[in-house]
């Protein structure tokens, strides 16, 4: 017996020409639309100006350890110091990677007269040239962290230009900044989308969502105007996926999600630990600690042959292309000069050493397992793996891999082992990001104490 149909109140179409006319005659909606696109240009420039100024970084550097292996015991750590200096001196706002500090001027308790701490077209000009000075030291950090920091500022910049009454909010403008240092650092505008909603946001706002995005991918498409629409690692040939592939996979994913999670906690434990005699004289003696990271470090460069120096892109591409003939212990040893860079208090980010680690971890497993294979794919799943484990944010992290290395093919095997190594990070660590936010707040704190001003509120002080 058929059915009668189910009662429902007819919803009533908008009107095409009445909502046309509506919407043109708002112009504050359209000259903050000009003024979020405008800036989001300038945030992906800014990013490309970035990219371009560390690569020169990093050229120079490898000219210097051209000229003489020993140089690198001088140079890392008397430049570490300075940098550390100036980083307390002028920016304490720009320590550490950026995402933190993003992800605290997103925080509802941050009031507009105290964001600036956080993000700022100062800090962003600030951290631009401290980053570039650390991979100008040899240190193994990545640009993509700052770049969110960077992008952020340049956006947040753009509200003193907003018409009053404008419906694009402080929020939107920092979400989209933080997400286009994504997109534009990585030349993949689908990741800088996801890390917006999985890292920055945990959702948009439904009136400006569209804006949002076109804000995100119009940065990405600065990075790809200078740099082309090709991929970052080129294209992995990805084999059929076969029984003898299984294993190998799961030793990736079980591997990097246990390393990733120890790197993880390590960082958090060593930038906030406020206990031992080495955690106070840390604190007290920034400047001296930095130089003995920067000692090791270069100790650590020069028993690795120099594969520790630097964000470790040539020697993931290198992988990527076939080539497993990795230094011996290259994973140990880029993990432990990474943890110092970063512990030492230089600006920097962990984004490229966690992929040259995870590529790594993958090449070693290749080799561990006697997979017959092509080992391209084992390496993808490291990368993605590790990533995921250190940020927490799995799905940022696989499509991060899936763009740079064109693995389109690999959709499905790179999330579930991005799924898989962030599940077993959980356990070990709690998500790094949000734990150095919530470090970052502290100086909030600090700021509004009575006599405190905002200038005072870094203190030069190391994070605690």
């Amino acid at each position: 017996m058929p059915q009668p149909p189910l009662p429902h109140r007819p919803v009533e179409q908008p009107d095409v020409v009445a909502s046309i006319r509506d919407d043109l005659a708002d112009w504050r909606t359209w000259a903050a639309r000009f003024v979020v696109l405008s800036f989001a240009i300038l945030a992906g420039l800014a990013v490309v100006g970035f990219t371009w100024l560390c690569e020169q970084a990093l050229a120079a550097f490898g000219r210097l350890t051209a000229q003489a292996s020993w140089l690198p015991f001088v140079w890392t750590p008397a430049w570490l110091a300075t940098l550390v200096w100036l980083t307390r001196r002028f920016a304490p706002g720009a320590a550490g990677s950026g995402i933190p500090q993003v992800m605290a001027a997103l925080e509802p308790a941050v009031d507009d007269q105290h964001r600036g701490l956080f993000v700022s077209l100062r800090l962003s000009i600030a951290k631009a040239l401290l980053t570039a000075g650390g991979l100008l030291g040899g240190l193994a950090m990545g640009r993509e962290g700052p770049s969110v920091q960077i992008a952020a500022g340049v956006m947040h910049h753009a509200r003193r230009y907003m018409p009053a009454g404008a419906p694009v909010s402080t929020h939107g403008l920092l979400v989209a900044g933080g997400a286009a240092g994504i997109a534009a650092a990585f030349n993949a505008p689908l990741a800088g989308i996801m890390f917006a909603i999985e890292e920055l946001s945990r959702r948009f706002e439904q009136r400006n969502s569209g804006l949002i995005i076109a804000a995100i991918v119009l940065a990405g498409l600065m990075a790809v105007s200078v740099f082309g629409n090709s991929t970052y690692f080129g294209v992995i040939r990805v084999p059929e996926l076969a029984a003898g592939f299984l294993l190998p996979a799961l030793l990736v994913t079980l591997a990097s999600g246990a390393l990733g999670g120890v790197f993880s906690r390590l960082l958090y434990e060593s930038l906030t630990g406020v206990t031992g005699r080495l955690a106070h004289w840390r604190q007290s003696n920034a400047v001296p600690f930095a130089a003995a990271c920067g000692f090791v470090i270069a100790l650590i460069g020069w028993v690795s042959g120099g594969s520790s120096f630097g964000s470790g892109y040539e020697y993931t591409r290198h992988l990527l292309d076939g080539h497993v003939d990795l230094p011996l212990l290259y994973v140990t040893l880029r993990f432990i000069a990474t943890w110092l860079a970063v512990w030492s208090g230089v600006p920097g980010g962990v984004f490229a050493p966690s992929l040259a680690i995870g590529a790594g971890l993958g090449a070693d497993i290749a080799v561990f397992t006697g997979f017959d294979g092509n080992s391209s794919a084992l390496i993808a799943l490291g990368m993605a793996g590790f990533l995921a484990a250190v940020t927490q944010a799995p799905l940022t992290a696989f499509i991060i891999v899936m763009e740079m290395v064109d693995g389109h093919a690999m959709v499905l095997t790179l999330m579930a082992a991005a799924l898989g190594a962030s599940l077993v990070s959980r356990w070990i660590s709690s998500p790094l990001y949000g734990s150095l936010m919530q470090v970052q707040l502290g100086r909030l704190a600090v700021a509004r104490a009575p006599g405190e001003t905002i200038a005072a509120a870094g203190l030069g002080t190391p994070l605690r």
